[in-house]
């Protein structure tokens, strides 16, 4: 009712693909995951009863597994044992050619699906097509609680009810039809008197079993619905949306309560910036919108509505999308970028200034800029400087433009923005462009050519740099302001001295991100290699990181951002004070991740501070902390029901001694210390030389 999170149930080490209630207690739940293993836990007190593996992979806690690229519904003999972990071993195959979907439900006969040992009782079949062009494609099935009748949804978003399917050969079924697209989820009510259906129109369908004409609606969900659950008792629903939400329903009347994570969309084409007024992450959310993400609550605080147009959900139909997003310095403006592109027209693009307004806590639409450039926007930054309120924004049009905000509050026309100054560089496309820390400064990547701008708009030098594109710029911050950072596609990382205008030092790396610390002289890098991407932290006036992590994730870090802390950390470890005032959020094409390298001790991780840690621990890329899994006193303490634990002095002393080293172990494996020795290698500026560095780190990865 709070809709806080009351348990998290970790232990899965992949995908968790099927959870349900256990039939035989209400208290305990079932869930399966694509490592193979099913685990029935105590939800209420948030523990593993018991963990029964497999040999395959299971897609549906119905038990649909999948043994390589064959899917097959399977009964599974689940042994008595005393121990928490049981291998499973008598499985019986029902059916060879199921869906991958995993779609399987129980009825009222259980016959209907088929017995172990048994052969199916019977199979029903549509055509794959007819001349009308229908997708008979089944996508989703439901059994009526109380009657025979099956209910299945299908591609062409037809319902379809079956019905005499007991009699070989004299099967009937009803058509029931509303959704334009594929009917993606189905479920009867526990009674049996309506049925529940969802799809890409985010509408739940509440159909009146007796009187298949008669459905009532609750529209403009949000996203596309993907599941339906419903309460014993049958007056709650619950939809789970292809955005990352949960929406519980009052019986189909009203909704009650939402549960929002980070919004999941069709892709992020902004970067990752954060709110100078709320501290929040702003990026791609909803379509045509931008989430507002609060990273120290992980809760949603709202969505803006940027290209004010209602979606249409239809495949290959074009819409505007949201693809920058920028903040000034104090967080008064907002400036955003959308752009649709049509088959047999140009480009459309679209500048929206918005100023924050303090009665609203939002941001309203100021001015609205059709084509400010002839090609694509690549990147627009506001000017730090507190005399004027400036933005640039840069296009494969050959040309930057700046705008300036004007005040006319004497007036009535309020505040406005005009284009104060155009500029190019030879013809060359722009790719890239950062403001110094001042804003006395404006840096413009023209190809393989650095430019830097006075504010007055005057050229005051071009910098080069060995063949390749710009593909980042960066300039140092405080006691680094001297120095301007880009890379290249060339696999170049350049630091350049502003004050001689001459190369200071460059390492030959493939930095695919290069991100500034705004509270602090540190910058990430993060170097793509073999499918895998290093960190390295470093300021740019010392030669050598002052943290690095190889293998950091797996993929291409394409989004990256520094996130202030709520309060700076006072005591931390030497190889983690780089992260004492912020943390660093960077995202890959398969997810969110935080890296917040603090030392983390046995009782750290039992207090459950850091509970997402325990996911990071399968990681194979990186090493990382791992308490003995063996230990009794650990299993003690978080396999037990709370309520049959012995006393807690008997437990602390059970469990401190469990962390004892002898001397002559000790003596044996030398230091045993629990902080892993990180050996990197970070190229020797000039002389491209490599340097070894070793540094203790704890790394940890959370996934949002």
């Amino acid at each position: 009712s709070s809709e806080e999170c009351v348990h998290d149930l970790q232990g899965h080490t992949d995908l968790v693909s099927g959870i349900v209630r256990n039939p035989s207690n209400h208290l305990q739940v079932y869930s399966c995951s694509a490592d193979g293993t099913v685990r029935l836990w105590d939800f209420t007190d948030g523990i593993l009863i018991k963990c029964r593996m497999w040999r395959r992979v299971i897609s549906d806690v119905v038990c649909v597994c999948v043994s390589l690229e064959l899917f097959q519904l399977v009964a599974v003999h689940l042994p008595l044992s005393g121990d928490q972990e049981v291998e499973a071993r008598e499985l019986s195959a029902v059916l060879c050619d199921v869906s991958p979907s995993g779609a399987a439900s129980f009825g009222r006969k259980v016959r209907v699906v088929g017995l172990p040992g048994t052969s199916v009782a019977n199979k029903f079949f549509l055509k794959s097509g007819n001349k009308k062009g229908a997708k008979n494609a089944f996508t989703c099935v439901s059994c009526h609680p109380k009657e025979d009748c099956i209910a299945t949804g299908h591609e062409d978003g037809k319902i379809r009810l079956w019905r005499n399917f007991n009699q070989k050969k004299e099967y009937t079924y009803s058509t029931l039809h509303w959704h334009h697209g594929a009917v993606n989820t189905l479920q009867f009510t526990p009674e049996g008197t309506n049925l529940l259906s969802g799809g890409i129109e985010s509408v739940l369908v509440q159909w009146h079993y007796t009187q298949e004409n008669q459905k009532d609606f609750l529209p403009r969900l949000g996203g596309a619905i993907t599941h339906i659950a419903v309460s014993p008792d049958g007056s709650l629903f619950c939809t789970s949306h292809s955005d990352n939400k949960i929406t519980i329903i009052q019986s189909c009347v009203k909704v009650s309560a939402i549960i929002q994570g980070l919004v999941k969309g069709e892709g992020v084409r902004t970067d990752l910036t954060i709110d100078p007024r709320s501290k929040a992450l702003v990026l791609n959310g909803k379509p045509g919108h931008l989430q507002f993400y609060s990273l120290h609550r992980d809760k949603l605080l709202y969505n803006l509505d940027i290209v004010q147009q209602e979606y249409i959900h239809e495949e290959g139909l074009d819409q505007f999308e949201v693809v920058k997003a920028a903040f000034d310095t104090r967080g008064n403006w907002l400036a955003t970028v959308e752009e649709r592109t049509q088959k047999g027209s140009e480009l459309e693009i679209n500048l929206k200034l918005w100023a924050y307004d303090e009665q609203t806590q939002s941001f309203m639409l100021n001015t609205t800029v059709t084509a400010p450039h002839e090609d694509q926007i690549t990147a627009m930054c506001f000017s730090p400087s507190p005399e004027t309120t400036m933005l640039v924004t840069i296009s494969f049009d050959g040309h930057f433009k700046a705008w300036l905000l004007a005040d006319h509050s004497d007036t009535k026309e309020g505040a406005c923005w005009s284009c104060d100054f155009v500029g190019g560089y030879h013809h060359l496309k722009p790719g890239c462009c950062c403001f110094s820390a001042d804003g006395s400064l404006l840096a413009v990547g023209f190809q393989e050519v650095v430019t830097v701008w006075s504010p007055s708009w005057e050229l005051l030098t071009t910098l080069s740099q060995p063949p390749g594109a710009i593909r980042d710029l960066c300039f140092g911050r405080l006691s680094c302001s001297k120095y301007l950072l880009g890379t290249s596609t060339k696999n170049q990382l350049c630091c350049w001295n502003l004050l001689t205008c001459s190369l200071e030092w460059s390492t030959p790396v493939d930095v695919s991100l290069l991100q500034a610390d705004p509270l602090s002289e540190n910058m990430a890098a993060f170097c793509s290699q073999s499918g895998c991407s290093d960190l390295f932290v470093f300021k740019p006036g010392e030669p050598r990181p002052l943290y690095s992590q190889k293998a950091l994730c797996t993929g291409k870090v394409q989004r990256a951002v520094f996130a202030p802390r709520d309060q700076m950390l006072e005591s931390c470890e030497e190889h983690a004070q780089w992260l004492n005032r912020s943390q660093l959020y960077f995202f890959t094409q398969h997810m969110l991740m935080v890296d917040d390298s603090v030392a983390v001790t046995p009782f750290y991780l039992l207090l459950g501070k850091h509970r997402q840690q325990q996911e990071a621990l399968t990681n194979p890329m990186a090493e990382r902390i791992q308490l003995p899994q063996g230990s009794i006193a650990i299993k003690e303490l978080l396999y037990t029901p709370a309520h049959v634990l012995p006393s807690a002095s008997f437990l602390c002393s059970m469990f401190v001694r469990s962390l004892l080293i002898s001397s002559s172990s000790a003596s044996a494996s030398g230091s045993r210390t629990g902080v892993v020795q990180a050996t990197t290698h970070w190229p020797c500026p000039n002389t491209h030389t490599s340097v070894l560095q070793t540094a203790p780190f704890a790394l940890r990865k959370h996934t949002i």
